[in-house]
């Protein structure tokens, strides 16, 4: 049997019943409106009152630790009360990916973006597949992804672009990890290993028909390429992309720190 909480008033100091994306500014003492979607959420799902304790984050702003000021049928609004965590730049490394069905699609941004890349970049190849790419709809996942694993930024999430567009537009100074499936490629572990995480980089998965050979010239190309085999078995498109940006923040990334609590 499932049962539904009452409304109730404020969770204990340090421990918000809700995590925000707000995207307006936030500072000590500021009296920010809720959007619908978060009234809905607190109101109705959470079933919290006025007085509650959520936390609001921003990629601009931090994380503020708030107070629900007024939570009405029609607006409700949130108080900021001390700042939690300073903004926190995560490693600049994009995901790029060839689009692929909705329902995976989705499934790549949203782990994605718990996995910490700060860009998630479409790119048609000659053997894409895909349905329509609805930017707002992935913005809302990566929202709720942020959320739930605690980032204060979201990634960018770019328009679909043609490779060829993408590769004359590509900057001299970001490093491509190419994701080679026809085993020209080192082990993305030692490829990876003299890395700095620092410096701005790029995992690059492929369509799920693979590159075209015209293609891997063209990328090979760039100056600063590493071509990297993801282990001895077939992965899908979307498993790819994943696995590819999981070693990478592992190595490389900021898998190799702790966060303070």
């Amino acid at each position: 049997m499932i049962s539904f909480p009452s409304a109730r008033s404020a969770a204990p100091s340090g421990h918000p019943a809700a995590r925000l994306y707000i995207p307006e500014p936030l500072a000590a003492g500021a009296v920010v409106p809720l959007s619908d979607d978060n009234l809905h959420r607190l109101r109705n799902v959470l079933r919290l009152a006025a007085g509650a304790t959520v936390a609001a984050f921003n990629e601009r702003d931090g994380e503020f630790l708030c107070h629900v000021d007024t939570l009405r049928r029609s607006h409700g609004a949130l108080k900021a009360i001390e700042q939690r965590r300073v903004p926190e730049p995560g490693p600049d490394v994009w995901l790029i990916f060839a689009p692929i069905k909705r329902a995976r699609l989705e499934w790549i941004v949203e782990k994605a973006t718990e996995l910490g890349a700060a860009a998630l970049i479409p790119v048609v190849t000659a053997r894409t597949q895909s349905e329509r790419l609805n930017r707002e709809r992935l913005r809302v996942i990566a929202i709720a992804a942020s959320e739930q694993s605690e980032r204060v930024s979201l990634p960018e999430i770019r328009p679909e672009v043609p490779l060829a567009r993408l590769l004359a537009e590509w900057p001299a100074d970001r490093r491509l990890v190419l994701c080679d499936e026809s085993g020209a490629g080192q082990p993305i572990v030692p490829a990876l290993a003299g890395f700095d995480g620092m410096a701005p980089a790029a995992v690059f998965v492929g369509p799920e028909g693979g590159f075209a050979e015209t293609e891997l010239d063209a990328i090979g190309k760039l100056s600063i390429v590493t071509r990297v085999g993801l282990g001895p078995r077939v992965l899908r498109a979307e498993t790819a992309a994943l696995a590819a940006l999981a070693v990478y923040q592992a190595i490389a990334g900021d898998w190799r720190f702790v966060r303070e609590r």
